[in-house]
């Protein structure tokens, strides 16, 4: 995008949303064109303007052209406030490699992209539209508009089974793993043994595992290994002018349920367009006179398009009536949709709608007979676009709302705009939106966080983006915290926290779905069906215990989902560093925090008692560097173990030659012979894993050391007294066949050596170490890829290099391996923008109280384009017996007292629910079992004895089974049963 300029029309709700989104991308050069002035009702659509720029009567364009140029210090942006109309010269254009039109006349539209479109060579070319509940896109790119990266998905590998000496010859694929490769597509060979001349050909499909390349008859015979990356193909995408596509449009259908809205919206939008240019405005607000204009223009229209449908009566008064309105979410939607589209016309990667896109969202509206027409009218204030489509009182729910968000990053900033436009939660008697991210800001979110600035790095995002939204909206209510949502942190966001919340929404930023659709084999459009499973379960249980909607939404690149769970209507859904500095340490806390003294366990032991965990906790004890000359001792044997002592290991079980029962090589592709690495302190990579490794077990146990003690000078000195122990292999079987049965996983019992060896290692731990309480505790580890101090990216870049070196595999740079390692999920700005609209629509919906054929479900891929709508499923109703049923958001409850036994639980049940009641349980322990010995005696225990409450929770959650109808059948499980240990602790 480097020799990039953009010419931009319209300075609304859409058009700044698109500004925003091209500028974070980093196209060269922007202007910005606009001729109106600021008013009140733009405060409610452009968050880029303010009060001040009202009052002052300042140029729209002229208010908005530093704060879109703050955005990103490599983008020119200029303006211009000059008139664009049906009578201008339009060569001013040629300059320009993109032109976009918002808030213009479908005939300065038209006018303007049969000149873009006969430019050689042409300027491609966009109008977007955006009327009150309708939203639209065109798109033109000329008449042959190449694309060199369709999709944007990695190239793929195929490994090779066998490749004929002959013409053509023939490339079989392992495994006979199908390609998918087409006639025509480049392949590119690599690590080929034998036939080495081979480097890049086209390719012929032959079947779904085998492909032809042309003459290798006269090539060195194919000996084994390699692989084939598919090449991209370009593609050419042709398009028509506006003027042409009117009456026979090329759409995209993005709402499942509704497969004739868009050429419904398109007549309907064009019959807009024809009442524009009749009347010299739009609709006004509620008026069923034009409504029933409008609707007469749109069956004419409908009548002369060649594929036409049936006119919606409902969408085209709905149009009629909110046309002069805004819904922001809609247009941050289709304004991310649209700025993609401008990309993909600048680099010619990714694939271009083609050529119409069509969005409604009618199901945010009341019916008009539920509503007095006087909710829709203009009061005066920055709401008065939103009013004019959902009308004041659900602008008032809006304003009351108690929002939880759970991160502020690249779409947590996008929701807060939302917000902020919406006036979600700014009641000072009731509202609330309430915001926690541990995280500081880094350089690398500024491209795609658009609330963030370069004076804002190593600043809390929640705390930064706070602010940044009362710049927007000064009247919102917001509560920044900094910590995590997980069980750490469950006494601040306890049950108590949660119901005092009307929705929580997660914005977390990463697609989660969409890993675990790859690692299922599953296509990316049907990421939708799975897009649950990334919903994490302590937001999930916590909604569901306390009825509350859960609006989940996530990224990756041009990909992105929304799942909307709401109560009793729809259904819900490591790694070595954590293994070796984070699991066990806890581990050894854990288990020093449950046992009183080492001199006690030492004691147990001898008695023949068997303690979980205590071999490994007396290894790690009795190993426990104290030093840190000892630290850097550990880093220079785990660089022995790991990158020389390993690979000779596996070199002696599987020498170069060694063969499979079939006679094939054991070492060939894809499996590489590893290289064991002399260690060498002058090599950077060397010297960086120890240091790192080193300072990673230091702040493990609380060792501490100087800037002196990380030199070369000194490490070399340590190092010099370390002895390296002489190798000497092993003699392992391996199994080498793959289809061979494996074990089970049978936790083997400790054998009386080991124990002996245990008990001797503690006693000398005891006798000579003199341990003291500090060395019965370590400090956890947990990954930190925001601290370059640490040591910890350093850890994972050096390990990780190394392992490709003694692999010959090329290594990931630092920037690649912090973003692995960091689960960084890559995000940008219009696919965040598009996940973060969509999400604030179904928050109008939930807040709405829309049934639930209304809600929407949505996964799209921006670079396809796929964008796909569906309804969410719907909450699995399970029968008990008789008509007694039960969902997931079901919990019944039993008020207790304290001199309340399990008897009178047992009863309360039965009275209540008219079930009997046949195994109850708490967690792992079983309350009651009629089978289990003693457990009948246990009825009359009082709950408090049976169950210790806790100090934040009154109540505890049981899992009771019931009697089936008939006594040959199992028990039958339902609900989990609340019971609360006072009448008084209730909600």
């Amino acid at each position: 995008m480097a020799q990039s300029s953009v010419f931009l029309s319209g300075m609304g709700g859409l058009g700044i949303e698109i500004a925003k989104n091209i500028v974070l991308a980093g196209v060269k050069a922007v202007t910005l064109h606009d001729t109106k002035v600021c008013e009140t009702w733009d405060l409610g659509s452009n968050f880029f303007i303010r009060k001040d720029d009202v009052s002052s009567q300042k140029m729209r364009v002229e208010a908005v052209c530093s704060r879109v140029a703050e955005l990103n210090p490599y983008v020119h942006v200029d303006i211009s406030s000059s008139i664009l109309d049906n009578n201008t010269d339009l060569r001013f254009l040629q300059k320009y490699q993109c032109v976009i039109l918002t808030e213009a006349t479908i005939r300065l539209q038209k006018r303007v992209n049969d000149f873009c479109h006969s430019q050689q060579p042409p300027i491609k070319f966009l109008s977007c539209d955006a009327f009150g509940v309708c939203v639209r896109v065109f798109c033109d790119f000329g008449d042959e508009f190449v694309v060199s990266d369709p999709t944007g998905e990695e190239p793929k590998e195929i490994f090779i089974q066998n490749i004929t000496q002959s013409n053509p010859g023939v490339v079989t694929c392992m495994d006979n793993r199908p390609h998918g490769l087409q006639t025509g597509q480049s392949v590119v060979f690599r690590e080929v043994n034998g036939m080495e001349e081979l480097e890049r050909h086209c390719a012929t499909f032959l079947s779904p595992h085998s492909f032809a390349i042309g003459d290798t008859s006269q090539l060195q015979p194919y000996a084994h290994g390699g692989f084939v990356v598919l090449m991209k193909t370009p593609k050419t995408c042709r398009f028509e002018t506006l003027e042409r596509q009117l009456s026979d449009p090329q759409v995209l259908t993005p709402d499942l349920s509704k497969p004739e809205a868009p050429l419904q919206i398109h007549a309907a939008m064009l019959a807009l367009d024809t009442f524009q240019e009749e009347h010299n405005r739009l609709p006004n607000i509620g008026c069923l006179q034009d409504a029933e204009v409008l609707l007469k223009l749109t069956e004419e229209v409908n009548a002369t398009l060649g594929n036409n449908v049936s006119v919606n009566a409902e969408l085209v008064r709905c149009l009629s009536r909110t046309a002069r309105g805004t819904v922001p979410p809609l247009t941050a939607a289709v304004g991310g949709l649209a700025s993609q589209e401008v990309l993909k016309a600048i680099t010619g990667k990714f694939a271009p709608l083609q050529q119409w896109f069509y969005l409604d969202a009618m199901e945010i509206l009341r019916p008009l007979h539920s509503v007095s027409p006087e909710e829709f009218l203009p009061r005066g204030d920055r709401y008065d676009g939103l009013r004019a489509c959902i009308g004041e009182s659900l602008c008032q729910e809006l304003h009351k709302l108690r929002v939880f968000m759970v991160g502020c990053g690249a779409i947590g900033c996008e929701m807060l705009k939302n917000f902020s436009l919406l006036g979600v939660g700014l009641s000072k008697s009731s509202g609330e939106v309430c915001i926690t991210d541990p995280d500081l800001i880094e350089k690398s979110n500024l491209n795609r966080q658009f609330l963030f600035r370069p004076h804002h790095i190593q600043k809390s995002k929640s705390t930064t983006a706070a602010e940044a939204t009362y710049d927007i909206n000064p009247d919102l209510q917001v509560e920044a915290h900094l910590n995590k949502v997980c069980p750490a942190t469950e006494s601040i966001y306890n049950d108590s926290f949660f119901s005092r919340m009307n929705v929580v929404v997660t914005a977390l930023d990463n697609c989660g779905g969409s890993q675990i659709c790859r690692q299922k084999g599953i296509f990316p459009e049907q990421l939708y069906l799975v897009t649950r499973v990334c919903v994490d379960f302590f937001f999930f249980s916590r909604c569901v215990s306390n009825q509350r909607p859960l609006l989940d939404s996530g990224t990756m690149g041009t990909k992105g989902h929304t799942e909307i769970i709401v109560p009793n209507l729809t259904e819900s859904y490591n790694s070595h560093f954590e293994n070796a500095f984070v699991h066990k340490p806890s581990m050894y806390n854990s288990f020093w925090q449950n046992h009183p003294s080492p001199e006690v366990v030492l004691q147990r032991m001898k008695a023949g008692e068997s303690l979980e965990g205590s071999f490994q906790v007396i290894k790690l004890l009795n190993r426990r560097p104290s030093q840190w000359e000892q630290c850097i001792a550990v880093g220079r044997l785990k660089f022995e173990k790991y990158f020389k002592r390993k690979a000779l290991q596996l070199l002696h079980s599987f020498p170069l030659d060694t063969r499979l029962k079939d006679g094939s090589l054991f070492w060939q592709s894809p499996k590489r012979p590893p290289t064991p690495v002399e260690f060498d302190l002058k090599d950077p990579l060397h010297f960086a894993f120890v240091v790192s490794t080193a300072r990673l077990f230091a702040a493990i146990y609380n060792i501490s050391y100087s800037t002196q003690d990380l030199s070369e000078e000194v490490v070399a000195s340590i190092l010099s007294e370390v002895r390296i122990p002489e190798y000497s292999p092993l003699d392992k079987s391996v199994e080498t066949d793959e289809t061979a049965k494996k074990p089970d996983l049978i936790k083997m019992p400790v054998n009386s050596e080991e124990e002996r060896e245990a008990i001797t290692h503690l006693e000398q731990a005891i006798s000579t170490c003199g341990i003291t309480s500090e060395r019965l505790q370590m400090s956890p580890q947990q990954f930190e890829k925001d601290d370059d101090n640490n040591g910890h990216v350093d850890f994972v870049a050096s390990a990780s290099a190394l392992r490709a070196r003694v692999y010959s595999i090329e290594p990931a740079d630092r920037l690649k391996t912090k973003r692995i390692a960091g689960k960084i999920i890559p995000a940008i700005a219009t696919a965040t923008a598009a996940v973060a609209g969509l999400v604030a629509l179904e928050l109008i919906k939930v807040v709405g109280c829309q049934e639930f054929e209304s809600f929407r479900n949505c996964f799209f891929n921006l670079a396809i384009p796929v964008v796909v709508l569906t309804e969410p499923a719907k909450v699995k109703k399970t029968m008990i017996r008789s008509n007694i049923y039960f969902s997931i958001w079901d919990c019944w409850t039993i008020l207790g007292h304290e001199d309340f036994t399990l008897s009178d639980f047992m009863n309360a049940v039965r009275e209540k629910y008219g079930i009997e009641p046949t195994m109850v349980v708490h967690g792992v322990k079983m309350l009651y079992v009629p089978v289990m010995p003693g457990h009948s005696k246990r009825l009359k225990l009082t709950m408090q004895k049976l169950i210790k409450p806790s100090l934040d929770r009154r109540y505890v959650d049981l899992t009771v089974s019931f009697a089936p109808e008939a006594d040959d059948e199992d028990d039958l499980p339902g609900p989990p049963v609340r019971y609360y240990f006072s009448s008084h602790e209730t909600p």
